[in-house]
């Protein structure tokens, strides 16, 4: 897992049990028999963003966070430890999961034109007075080349 940041995910269609006609699809998010995750979630949650909107910068100082856009487009920024910076993009129809190791900043912003959801697992169950996130600034990032 050591530098794999995007881990593409299984999609399936789903049929209608009367004439098999397509009714919806099934995403592979996780399964304990894959073994494609270096750390075994404790806690699973959605978050939102709306339109436009950062989310982070951020560093969990604790916690290595897999996270997948479950709804609308989402483009996650991580940034290395020699200062450049990791894009990916993730949506509802390319499903893919984007692996955020503890101590490395990163951020999402909302590219879709209505509120997306990212699904999160987290290796370490999040506790309102844990104190494990910190604020961070990606002051040499151009945000506005997403506008």
């Amino acid at each position: 897992m050591d530098n794999i940041y995007e881990i593409k995910l299984e999609k399936h269609e789903t049929r209608d049990i009367v004439d098999n006609h397509v009714n919806g699809s099934l995403t592979v998010i996780w399964r304990d028999w894959d073994k494609i995750l270096k750390h075994t979630p404790k806690m699973v949650y959605v978050s939102s963003v709306k339109p436009g909107e950062i989310k982070g910068p951020h560093i969990h100082t604790k916690r290595n966070s897999y996270f997948t856009c479950i709804h609308g487009r989402v483009l996650f920024v991580l940034k290395k430890s020699d200062g450049s910076y990791i894009e990916i993009e993730s949506d509802e129809q390319n499903p893919s999961m984007i692996y955020v190791p503890k101590d490395m900043p990163s951020a999402h912003l909302n590219l879709f034109e209505s509120t997306s959801r990212i699904l999160t697992l987290a290796d370490l169950a999040w506790k309102p007075n844990d104190n494990e996130m910190k604020n961070s600034i990606f002051s040499d990032y151009d945000w506005k080349k997403w506008n």
